[in-house]
C-alpha cells in the first residue's frame, strides 16, 4: 500500500508522528479540506504529466490551475495529464492519494509551484485518499526531492480569475 510506503519513508526522517488519516475521504481538494479543517487553498495537491519518457509530478495549492501556456515555455512540451492507470504505474500512488513523496522512479521528476508560498504550511496527500501531513513549503519541497520551484499556475494571484 502507497501510504506504507510514505510511512516507511517519513520514518527515515522522524517525521511519520505527524503523518493524518482521517476516517473519511480527502480524495479531492474540497474533501480533504474539508477533513482537515482548513481552506482548500492550502490543500497541496499534486498533479501530473507525460513527459516523452517519463512523467513530471508538480505540487500545487489546491486552488490553482496549471497555466497551459507557463507550462509550455517552461518545460517545452504541451501539458497533458497521465490517465490513472499511468499514475499508478510511475508513483505507485493512486489518484486521490497521489503525493510525491518515496517515488522510486527515476522517470520522474517533481517540481514546487510558488502558488504555495503563500502559506506558512500546507497539507500533502500521504499517498492515500484519506491521509495528510503538514509541513512547511520548504519542507516539502526538501522531503519531496523537489527539483525547484516554478511558476505555472493560474487562479490565485488577487487580480486573476479564481479557479473554483
Amino acid at each position: 500500500m502507497a501510504i506504507e510506503k510514505v510511512r516507511e519513508y517519513f520514518k527515515t526522517l522522524g517525521i511519520d508522528h505527524k503523518i493524518i488519516e482521517f476516517d473519511v475521504s480527502a480524495a479531492t481538494v474540497a474533501l480533504a479540506a474539508e477533513a482537515g479543517g482548513v481552506i482548500p487553498a492550502r490543500i497541496c495537491k499534486t498533479i501530473s504529466f507525460k513527459t516523452d519518457d517519463g512523467c513530471i509530478l508538480i505540487e500545487t495549492a489546491g486552488d490553482t490551475k496549471i497555466d497551459n501556456g507557463k507550462y509550455k515555455q517552461y518545460f517545452g512540451i504541451k501539458a497533458k495529464m497521465l490517465k490513472p492507470e499511468e499514475v499508478i504505474a510511475y508513483t505507485g500512488h493512486e489518484v486521490g492519494g497521489v503525493c510525491a513523496f518515496a517515488i522510486e522512479n527515476p522517470k520522474v521528476e517533481i517540481y514546487s509551484d510558488i502558488s504555495l508560498k503563500r502559506f506558512g504550511t500546507v497539507y500533502p496527500a500521504c499517498g492515500s485518499s484519506n491521509s495528510a501531513i503538514e509541513l512547511t513549503c520548504d519542507e516539502l519541497h526538501k522531503y519531496a526531492k523537489s527539483i525547484e520551484w516554478i511558476d505555472v499556475c493560474k487562479g490565485w494571484r488577487e487580480g486573476e480569475e479564481k479557479c473554483v
